[in-house]
């Protein structure tokens, strides 16, 4: 599998501040990965630092003075990402509550609706039951909204999608956790979340959109949720975002078998 994937963005600087983007593929192994990452203030090359979280996240770090900077970020990637080694710390972390993903709040319903169901018959039931509660409206939710509020709202992005099915697999002690992918067939074409869910031995995707075929997703970052997988940071300063296009194609876009287990390569 060849998948081709770009990030571009503008942003005005108007005060000081320091950059962390996440935008970079996951070099996993298994993955074969060409990349160029450029980042510009007023057609200046910025110097990158880059950081690699316990996740495999990777983050580059510039500083910008004021001005306009240019993101840029173009990719290609061969192969299907083997299984990563699992962690038993990050299996206890990701069943705990967490900013967007409020599975305390939640437990109650996830025992009405899911009670003594395990395994795949559980990730398909929170995927089917989170698809048929929401509607999918691009700016209907908040940057703030985390799952208790998009369950009364009954909408959102991706990312809402994500956080309500992580938040109701916590709530019955499943490992879950939010990923940030570049997503080939998505439409509108945007970065894009998804859940990920530890059952039968492994990280299984869970899109409760079906939005684009999970088999060719590509990792960008991984965390317990919106907070730990904002493709930009800004600390410090005044940052203000522009323009913002991205683009995922894959040679061959594959079927998606809703009732298979798919694991995010």
């Amino acid at each position: 599998m060849r998948r081709i994937v770009s990030a571009a963005m503008e942003l005005d600087v108007t005060s000081a501040s320091d950059l962390v983007m996440a935008v970079t593929v996951t070099p996993l192994p298994g993955l074969g990965v060409d990349e160029q990452l450029a980042v510009t203030l007023d057609g200046v090359p910025l110097e990158l630092e880059e950081l690699t979280e316990a996740t495999g996240t990777r983050l580059h770090l510039a500083h910008a003075d004021v001005g306009r900077v240019s993101i840029r970020y173009d990719a290609t990637v061969e192969g299907q990402a083997s299984p990563a080694p699992v962690d038993d710390l990050d299996l206890i972390a990701y069943r705990r509550p967490s900013r967007y993903c409020e599975s305390d709040q939640l437990l109650p319903t996830a025992y009405a609706e899911f009670s003594g169901l395990h395994g795949k018959e559980l990730l398909d039931s929170v995927s089917s039951w989170v698809g048929a509660q929401l509607r999918y409206i691009p700016g209907s939710s908040k940057p703030t909204d985390g799952a208790t509020e998009t369950l009364l709202a009954r909408q959102g992005v991706c990312r809402d999608y994500a956080h309500l099915v992580v938040a109701l697999l916590r709530a019955l002690d499943v490992p879950a956790r939010l990923v940030a992918v570049y997503a080939p067939g998505l439409d509108p074409m945007d970065f894009h979340a998804v859940a990920e869910a530890w059952v039968e031995g492994a990280w299984h995707v869970v899109d409760a959109t079906t939005l684009a075929p999970r088999s060719s997703l590509l990792r960008i970052a991984t965390g317990r949720d919106a907070a730990d997988t904002a493709f930009l940071t800004t600390i410090g300063g005044s940052v203000g975002l522009l323009t913002l296009q991205v683009t995922a194609t894959v040679d061959v876009l594959p079927f998606d078998d809703v009732t298979e287990l798919v694991r995010l390569g």
